[in-house]
């Protein structure tokens, strides 16, 4: 596979890829994937081998099943072999193992965000060349780091987020112990909205409420512009297609007797909405899953495919619509869960039903009962009709604040009664009531906790008082904290049970006892009262 018995005989060429390969901790895995699929007589690998490895059967790919153009299946069935011309170059008819190596890290190595972006657009570039649409995207030289320059249209950018949702649920669905069932393609509209309102002139720009026929525009969307919006909304984005390329040689080298069943790389491409909560489903958590990194974003990507009821209630804490509205039935679900905690506020207007938002907060920690802010770090999301991310700024640290009735009967300044995010007292920049009935929305200006960015569209710089239609909760601390949350609960219901019950025998006599005097002089009528005197 590459390798020689002496090491005097590997090229320093081999020797720097083998070692970026081994710090991915991947190296075994692509030796014994090269191994498989390599022609014993010339050890290389075919191209025509890899490309097959990398392809897709489709399925519910009628028209009147899809919610993308009709042209995305026969991009879908260009994707292997352009990753194959793209990254794994070949001279001589064969993938080396050198080059092999040298795909792979292109790929699936560590690189920078903006370079990994660049890839993913030259990668749908030359896909829908394959596909005999419309060149929209050039390439400035033909050098492998090579710039990309041109435009997409609102529909390119579907089409372009569609498969990179296929691909990131093809790694999950490789890697998953379980089965993750079907996937179909989720509603990604609030992405494409997000980088048409952060990609056009101000003078161009559109009514994001009215949504409907949002596809059809005729907007142009600079490349330049495009990756910029990805850099600040979606950084994982251009993950997708490297995790994809990493499941699949993986899989090739541990499954090697299932690399012929005909539905392992089949994908559902019709339209399709997983959810775990109302207000979650599968196309919003992945774009939050999107903005993260690490266990955070593992644990957002599961509740995108949750495979049985147990796991749904692993994650959502609280519903409104559930459990009831109010802070001490929010407060009843949520106390004791020490993990990071995703919140989720849909409102409309007081005057207009019809213009209905989605928010979202982040957190990082379990929420405390508090009279002032508190927090280590936390993000505020725009969710729905368009979806931002305002991460924190580092200058002030009111990430959440949330309190109940105080412990005492009076105080001079009551502090007030909620929950809230960003902000300071009194001017927060998100504020629930205590009934959970009003949100209070303020301007970024009050604000230097988080980034700045509207949490709707058209939020002018008044406060704005909104009903709450439905409040969700979901823990993504995993399963053990889930757990240690249960074993509170039920210690705290024994406490409450326990305090509930009065033991007669701690008492003396009942008869001689002050609370049989008590309950005496008010159950006698014929009491000495003043006014008999």
């Amino acid at each position: 596979m590459g390798q020689s018995s002496s090491a005097e005989q590997v090229s320093p060429e081999q020797r720097e890829a083998e070692s970026i390969a081994a710090s991915t901790g991947a190296l075994p895995n692509l030796q014994k994937a090269f191994s498989l699929l390599s022609d014993p007589q010339t050890h290389s690998i075919p191209t025509h081998s890899l490309q097959k490895y990398f392809g897709f059967s489709i399925e519910g790919s009628t028209i009147e099943d899809l919610t993308v153009p009709k042209e995305f299946p026969v991009l879908l069935s260009h994707l292997s072999s352009s990753i194959v011309d793209l990254f794994f170059l070949s001279e001589k008819g064969g993938i080396t193992w050198v080059e092999f190596l040298k795909g792979y890290i292109k790929c699936s190595g560590r690189t920078v965000s903006s370079a990994s972006l660049n890839n993913l657009l030259r990668l749908f570039g030359m896909i829908s060349v394959k596909a005999d649409l419309p060149e929209k995207l050039q390439v400035v030289s033909d050098e492998e780091d090579s710039k990309i320059s041109g435009f997409l249209l609102p529909v390119d950018l579907q089409m372009l987020l569609s498969m990179c949702w296929i691909m990131w649920w093809d790694s999950k669905k490789l890697r998953a112990s379980s089965c993750l069932g079907g996937s179909g393609l989720p509603d990604v509209t609030h992405l494409v909205l997000s980088a048409i309102d952060s990609c056009v002139e101000a003078d161009k720009k559109i009514d994001l409420w009215e949504n409907s026929s949002i596809l059809d525009l005729d907007i142009q969307l600079p490349v330049s512009k495009i990756i910029m919006w990805a850099l600040k909304t979606v950084p994982s984005l251009a993950d997708c297609y490297g995790q994809f390329v990493h499941a699949r040689l993986c899989y090739i080298a541990a499954h090697e007797e299932k690399l012929d069943q005909a539905d392992v790389f089949l994908h559902d491409i019709s339209a399709k909405e997983m959810s775990v909560g109302h207000l979650l489903n599968s196309g919003r958590a992945w774009a939050i899953s999107l903005t993260l990194r690490g266990t955070l974003s593992e644990e957002i990507s599961r509740a995108c495919f949750p495979s049985a009821a147990e796991e749904v209630d692993d994650y959502l804490l609280y519903r409104s619509s559930c459990h009831g509205k109010g802070l001490n039935r929010f407060w009843s679900n949520v106390e004791g869960y020490n993990g990071p905690l995703l919140i989720l506020i849909s409102a409309h207007e007081v005057n207009n039903d019809a213009r209905r938002w989605i928010i979202g907060i982040l957190i990082h920690q379990g929420l405390e009962n508090h009279d002032t802010f508190y927090g280590t770090s936390g993000s505020l999301y725009s969710i729905s009709p368009v979806f931002h991310v305002f991460t924190p700024s580092g200058k002030e640290k009111n990430f959440v604040y949330s309190h109940l009735h105080a412990t005492v009967k009076y105080e001079a300044h009551p502090k007030p009664v909620g929950l809230a995010f960003g902000g300071s007292s009194g001017n927060e920049r998100i504020f629930v009531d205590e009934d959970f009935a009003k949100v209070t929305v303020r301007h970024h200006a009050c604000d230097k906790t988080y980034h700045h960015g509207p949490l709707y569209p058209d939020q002018g710089f008044l406060p704005v008082e909104a009903s709450i239609i439905d409040v969700e909760v979901l823990g993504l601390g995993g399963k053990r904290v889930r757990d240690i949350q249960t074993s509170y609960k039920k210690r705290e219901e024994l406490f409450t049970e326990q305090r509930r019950k009065v033991d007669l025998k701690t008492f003396g006599n009942w008869e001689d006892s002050p609370e049989k005097m008590m309950m005496d002089m008010v159950s006698d009528p014929n009491r000495v009262r003043r006014e008999d005197r």
